[in-house]
């Protein structure tokens, strides 16, 4: 693009934040250039304003952004959300009325039934419910969200095999301590030990999964009437969500028939050659003892699901392994492939003229 266009981050001085922040560093397509935060922070520059949690320094193309209030005034017509959900409702609400697009990784708006549960390479036909959005709501402006973190790896690893008829999944999740943010969960509970337990962890995969996974139709979204069952554990691991997959299906495929799925699988990402998406979404692996956190999430810019250990499973179908990076493409990254799908499909042309 020869003119980029001015983006900016909500929520800039928290963990998702910053990988906002990571992430937009030369960017093609956006130069973000306006950061918001709570009102301890308004007028600091970002320097000052936030505790630098990622490796190396802060980047300095931000250093020196003076942090704005959470308030649409000033602020540019694309504006990516890493707001705490305890404020994210009002605040993407009022930045939505006064005509931007605020594209979102809270949680707070991802069930609602005109808001698009946006993966590009799984369902670009959900951006559809986005007029509905506009005139229900009685807004210029728009709200587009992205799964939560954990959510994200399942159904990459589920949409290529969707064309079998997904009946039941059980998946058991082991995820990373980034996860919960800073400061997360504390040392002496999380060092040489497993957490069976993430507030309204296994609600969100359960829920979420079947929104994405549904078809859109006319003016809404029919979920996927498949039973999702989740176990969530908070495991020793900085990065990387792992999870452990066993599926039924309507229609039984040969496990040559789900490895030519995954191996095969693309998007509209992938066709359109958009910035931030991988080349193959999901990589399957044929060693035994991989995917590995350590080894493998942060491969292919953290934006691919890395899937392994498919099997016969005893008591469903099949069963696998799979890893996702869950602050890149479980958020941050996430939201940037939704902005540039929703540029490249012309959903950005009213807000940004």
């Amino acid at each position: 693009m020869s003119t980029r266009i001015p983006v900016g981050v909500l929520g800039a001085t928290g963990m998702v934040g910053q990988e906002f922040v990571n992430f937009l560093q030369s960017h093609p397509w956006f130069d973000l250039t306006w950061l918001g935060a709570s009102d301890r922070s308004a007028g600091k520059p970002y320097r000052e304003a936030t505790s630098w949690r990622l490796g190396g320094e802060i980047p300095a193309y931000v250093r020196d952004i003076l942090v704005s209030d959470s308030k649409p005034e000033g602020a540019p017509q694309l504006v990516f959300s890493a707001m705490d959900a305890s404020v994210a409702t009002e605040i993407e609400q009022a930045f939505a009325a006064s005509g931007r697009t605020i594209v979102s990784n809270s949680r707070n708006h991802r069930m609602d039934s005109d808001v698009p549960l946006l993966v590009p390479e799984i369902n670009p036909e959900h951006l559809n419910l986005l007029p509905e959005q506009q005139k229900r709501r009685g807004w210029k402006g728009q709200i587009v969200t992205n799964p939560n973190c954990s959510t994200i790896v399942l159904v990459m690893a589920l949409a290529p095999l969707k064309k079998y008829g997904i009946r039941r999944v059980i998946v058991s999740t082991m995820q990373a301590i980034s996860g919960a943010g800073y400061p997360g969960v504390a040392s002496m509970d999380i060092n040489a030990n497993v957490i069976p337990f993430i507030g309204n962890e296994e609600e969100k995969m359960e829920q979420e999964t079947q929104k994405i996974l549904g078809d859109f139709k006319d003016t809404a979204v029919t979920d996927l009437p498949a039973k999702v069952s989740a176990h969530c554990n908070r495991v020793a691991v900085v990065n990387g969500h792992t999870l452990t997959v066993s599926v039924e299906f309507d229609k039984t495929p040969s496990e040559g028939e789900i490895l030519g799925a995954l191996r095969g699988w693309r998007g509209l990402p992938q066709q359109k050659g958009l910035p931030s998406a991988p080349p193959c979404p999901v990589i399957y692996m044929s060693e035994k003892d991989r995917p590995q956190p350590r080894r493998d999430v942060e491969r292919e810019n953290g934006m691919a699901v890395f899937v392994g250990r498919l099997r016969e499973c005893s008591v469903l179908d099949y069963k696998f392994v799979a890893l996702g990076h869950n602050t890149v493409r479980g958020a941050a990254g996430a939201a940037v492939l939704n902005a540039e799908l929703m540029k490249e499909e012309g959903w950005l042309d009213d807000v940004l003229g």
